[in-house]
């Protein structure tokens, strides 16, 4: 049986190896994923994401922890090996793209199993997981330093322009700009007061030319400008509250419980089933929520609940995309990034029109 998230953070702080291998947790301050029993200093809950297998911890551009080494981990159940082992000759076809036949006589298995298997414990497919590794590749060669074009063919790219489009889709700016850690990237922000008569804390918007880039709540402006600066740390990012008053105005708006913002332009970077996620979130009525498995099955996926889980947990613009109408099988609310309390409150507001 899966544990919950509640009974994972509680693994985690004891450090307890009777759970490694059942799962991995990121931390997003630092980009590094670890085993439960790792001997590091532990993370801030609202800094952690929890994932099922290393390889989608990967594949959310987490790198493995040198300490524990939680990609070295056998799996307990026979599905996930079967996933790993796929995995593992994905990444080590360097030259070119697997095909699922070509795939599957790897791993010994028929490609229709494999692709079932491998998209329900993943919660994308093998053509998926291998465009993210790839890119990935490019990411970790730009941070060390290698030119862009030396990157491009050394991660199997066959040519710049297929590079630029999967950056545009994944990185929310060019590789050159990746390249230097986000530098000549410009990000502005703006910290407003949630509107309401009961306030729920602080609102941060930041975007970049293209769209909104992240969406955080919380009760410190500090705390929201570190998260904000995490992902980019030599991006030129600036405070400037009038350049995004009119979006910073929607977004208070959507704490307050109107049902506006949705056409904000978006810059985020997302795998094609997060995006899948993204807009059946986006469709679900102001105040009504849906399970997870009811998101899954309008998608076609029945399987992949706990897929959705998690990218609603790695949605970098709550409220624009609505992750709190977002709830566990039981109707019951679960795992909101900024607090229960805020999700909860969210929802009745949303219901009662403000």
């Amino acid at each position: 049986m899966t544990p919950d998230d509640d009974s994972r953070w509680q693994a985690v702080l004891a450090r307890d190896p009777t759970y490694d291998g059942r799962f991995v947790y990121g931390v997003r301050s630092t980009g590094v994923f670890c085993r439960p029993s790792c001997p590091s200093r532990k993370p801030n809950r609202d800094r952690v994401v929890f994932f099922d297998v290393p390889e989608t911890a990967s594949a959310a551009g987490y790198r493995a922890c040198k300490r524990c080494r939680p990609d070295a981990l056998t799996p307990p159940d026979p599905r996930l090996d079967l996933v790993r082992r796929a995995c593992r000759a994905i990444e080590a076809a360097r030259d070119h793209s697997l095909t699922l036949t070509e795939l599957g006589h790897a791993v010994k298995a028929s490609p229709h199993h494999l692709q079932r298997v491998f998209t329900m414990i993943l919660g994308l497919s093998p053509r998926q997981y291998a465009d993210a590794v790839r890119l990935g590749r490019v990411k970790a060669l730009l941070r060390d330093g290698t030119p862009v074009t030396a990157a491009l063919y050394e991660a199997g790219y066959g040519s710049s322009s297929r590079l630029y489009e999967r950056a545009s889709e994944r990185m929310g700016m060019t590789p050159a700009s990746y390249a230097r850690g986000g530098r000549g990237a410009r990000v502005a922000y703006a910290i407003v007061d949630d509107p309401s008569p009961a306030p729920m804390g602080r609102v941060l918007v930041a975007a970049t030319e293209r769209g909104v880039c992240m969406v955080a709540l919380g009760d410190d402006d500090a705390f929201l400008e570190d998260e904000l600066r995490a992902e980019l740390p030599a991006a030129e990012i600036m405070r400037d509250e009038g350049a995004l008053a009119e979006r910073a105005a929607a977004v208070a708006g959507l704490v307050a419980g109107h049902a506006t913002a949705t056409d904000l332009p978006l810059d985020i970077r997302a795998t094609a089933f997060q995006w899948q996620v993204y807009q059946r979130l986006m469709a679900i009525p102001a105040g009504e929520t849906r399970t997870y498995g009811q998101i899954a099955a309008d998608m076609d996926r029945p399987k992949a609940a706990r897929a959705v889980g998690r990218a609603c947990a790695t949605n970098p613009v709550s409220l624009v995309v609505p992750c709190h109408r977002a709830v566990g099988g039981d109707g019951a609310l679960h795992g909101y990034r900024w607090g229960l309390d805020r999700k909860k409150a969210l929802l009745e507001r949303e219901r009662s029109g403000g």
